[in-house]
């Protein structure tokens, strides 16, 4: 499958990025003026949300799994798998 142009993306997703990007810069204001806010932001989700717009600022071609991989649980080789239910 070939990408989609870059003037395209950028026509086509550029209000959409505009919205999601002012609804997480609300959270964080939100974050900032609630009581609390400075033991808020030692959080260790506060501290991934942080990493995670690191990784969205960076050059890294591969963004979205990067972000991915900060939200998710490490892997576990002795996790135990699911058995089908009979």
């Amino acid at each position: 499958m070939t990408p989609l142009p870059a003037q395209r993306v950028l026509d086509q997703y550029f209000h959409e990025a505009r919205s999601k990007l002012l609804d997480l810069a609300a959270i964080f204001d939100r974050i900032g003026r609630g009581a609390g806010a400075v033991e808020a932001l030692q959080d260790p989700r506060a501290a991934k949300l942080r990493l995670a717009l690191e990784y969205l600022l960076s050059e890294a071609p591969n963004k979205a799994e990067l972000i991915q991989q900060v939200f998710s649980l490490p892997y576990d080789p002795d996790w135990p798998r699911p058995q089908p239910r009979m």
